[in-house]
């Protein structure tokens, strides 16, 4: 580490760091809020925009997953380059400025537009915030840092369902005008309290080869996924989509490999412990966003719920995850990332496996849903928190927001595919016996929760884990 990298992860040692860590939790807050907050809104956006179809509805959440995944990495590596500190409180500009044109939308088609400039925003956002928090946590720290700023990610899923049904009760611009006080708030404190990051040390051209193949692929990618319902599976709009972001992203690899310093420097990816964490994250990913979506269906569509009762029931299991991710550190030293995640998958897989053996149409909640939305809860706080802080740990300090941006798109990528396989499972709604739908839907999500558990398994444990 450098001396002035020396110098910054000393500070947080003293009482400032807190302030830091505050702003940093304050953006992460918004937009993983904001995830889960507008899809209980929806109903209600489609009810005052009246005539909007379902698939013009539909891209107020489509544009955002899309775009969103397709920026982090050149976000997080512009970042790396230039100012993680900078990067973020743009992030946090956008994002509210966004925000606030999302609530006073005329229409269907400006709110989308606005909804791509609030990805944009987060995009830039995430991956520089873990990347300032990283730079300013002393090594022995790192790992802690991310368990919390996980736990911080978490609480948010879990309010989110609650928040946008309380929110949409009063009016749906609500779930858009939240995010006004927390980004002032970020911002205010944020231009005074973060500090000035290491950015990467290059005079070489920024790679705008590299940055637009990645994000053209992985945009062509995210989209056929997202309306695969839409289009179908074998559909030449999904299929010509994923063939042309493959052949995107292979192009993206080529053109790293030869440029001098590429948006995404591949040796990030030989770091031990980065390949193998990305991997199993990415594949966790895919079934926690069908367990998520499954759950909210299965209230809302089978027991006829409220958003509200929704929300309030599913909060349960997201909950879990701020206390496991804050205390699972001591069993990671004794036994490993690796260990450690692989059985935080299987107790998420015995959550799955009993919504099959109990769930009915009959509304037993406390011996039905509750107790798999629990083992699912100890699972995500045992994984993702582990998960991230084994790949994040090992990166050098003027990579912190590339690779943080890696992991992060790992798993925003997993759940849009999670997401898309579980509808494409379930099928159309009223069409056949639910009970057997949704079984398919969580057979596969134990299969995805199976193959994340023997990716785990291929984490390396090092000769000495920070606590």
């Amino acid at each position: 580490m450098t001396q002035t990298a020396a110098a910054q992860a000393g500070s947080a040692t003293k009482p400032g760091f807190a302030l830091v860590f505050a702003v940093v939790v304050a953006g992460v807050v918004m937009s993983n809020l904001d995830m889960f907050i507008v899809n209980v809104a929806l109903p209600d956006i489609g009810a005052q925009f009246s005539g909007s179809s379902l698939a013009s509805l539909s891209w107020i959440l489509n544009a955002y997953a899309v775009i969103f995944a397709a920026l982090l990495i050149p976000a997080g590596g512009l970042a790396d380059r230039t100012s993680p500190r900078q990067a973020y409180l743009l992030g946090i500009a956008v994002f509210t400025v966004a925000s606030a044109a999302c609530a006073v939308a005329p229409g269907v088609w400006i709110l989308v537009a606005a909804r791509v400039v609030q990805a944009v925003g987060a995009a830039m956002l995430i991956p520089a915030s873990l990347g300032i928090l990283l730079a300013a946590a002393p090594p022995e720290k790192r790992v802690p840092a991310v368990r919390a700023w996980t736990a911080i990610s978490g609480l948010a899923a879990a309010l989110g369902p609650v928040a946008g049904g309380l929110l949409t009760e009063l009016d749906w611009r609500w779930v858009f005008l939240i995010n006004l006080p927390i980004g002032l708030f970020a911002l205010l404190v944020g231009a005074r309290a973060l500090p000035r990051t290491p950015k990467r040390a290059t005079t070489d051209r920024l790679d705008l080869v590299g940055a637009a193949l990645l994000t053209l692929g992985i945009a062509v990618v995210a989209l056929g996924l997202v309306k695969s319902e839409d289009w179908g599976w074998i559909s030449v709009e999904v299929l010509g989509s994923l063939a042309i972001g493959v052949v995107l992203l292979g192009l993206f690899v080529l053109s790293s490999a030869r440029h001098p310093s590429p948006i995404l420097p591949l040796d990030l990816l030989r770091i031990r412990p980065v390949g193998p964490a990305t991997l199993a994250n990415l594949l966790f990913a895919v079934a926690f966003g069908a367990m998520l979506l499954s759950s909210v269906l299965w209230c809302q569509q089978v027991w006829h719920w409220s958003p509200l009762k929704t929300g309030l029931a599913i909060a349960p299991g997201p909950l879990m995850v701020p206390f496991l991710a804050m205390g699972v550190g001591p069993v990671i030293r004794r036994f490993g990332s690796g260990a450690v995640s692989a059985t935080g998958s299987v107790l998420f897989g015995a959550g799955i496996g009993w919504w099959i053996y109990r769930l009915d149409t009959a509304h037993d909640y406390a011996g039905g849903l509750l107790p798999g939305m629990l083992l699912t809860g100890v699972g995500v706080g045992m994984v993702v928190p582990t998960l991230v802080g084994a790949a994040v740990a090992a990166l050098p300090p003027q990579s912190f927001s590339t690779g943080s941006a890696v992991v992060t798109m790992a798993r925003q990528v997993g759940s849009v595919l999670g997401v898309a396989l579980l509808v494409a499972f379930l099928g159309t709604p009223g069409d056949g016996d639910p009970i057997t739908s949704f079984d398919h839907g969580w057979e596969f999500t134990l299969a995805s929760t199976a193959a994340a558990a023997l990716a785990c398994v291929f984490i390396p444990r090092p000769k000495k884990t920070a606590a």
